[in-house]
């Protein structure tokens, strides 16, 4: 199953991420949208799909490309809440803080740990 592949090798990415080894980061993150790109030939609606395949490309810099996935995920379940945690912290990263207080909005009322996580990313910038 390439998606469950793919939910692995970001798992793993995650990990040696937070240690500090962003390369070898970069290389699952790598691998996983390979698995993501033939995951979504075959599902082309799924918001997970769409959520993961942003999540790969903004790590790697690739942010127009990131949020097209993101945006396309949200038409499909505007209320996904990794998708707009995600998206926030994208624009975030591109300096658009409008956009992400936004996605924060949105999650306001989700009791979950993505609203907390993106409220901590936009506090921080």
């Amino acid at each position: 199953d390439p998606l469950k592949a793919a939910q692995n090798f970001v798992k793993r990415g995650k990990i040696l991420e937070s240690k500090g080894k962003n390369k070898k980061a970069l290389k699952l993150y790598d691998k996983a949208y390979k698995k993501l790109i033939e995951a979504n030939k075959a599902d082309s609606r799924n918001p997970d799909i769409l959520n993961y395949l942003g999540f790969t490309l903004r790590k790697a810099g690739k942010y127009e490309q990131a949020e097209k996935y993101y945006l396309q995920g949200l038409e499909i379940k505007p209320d996904h809440n990794g998708i707009n945690e995600y998206l926030g912290e994208l624009y975030v990263q591109t300096q658009r803080m409008d956009l992400a207080k936004e996605r924060l909005a949105v999650l306001k009322d989700c009791n979950c740990e993505e609203y907390k996580e993106l409220e901590e990313v936009i506090n921080n910038n």
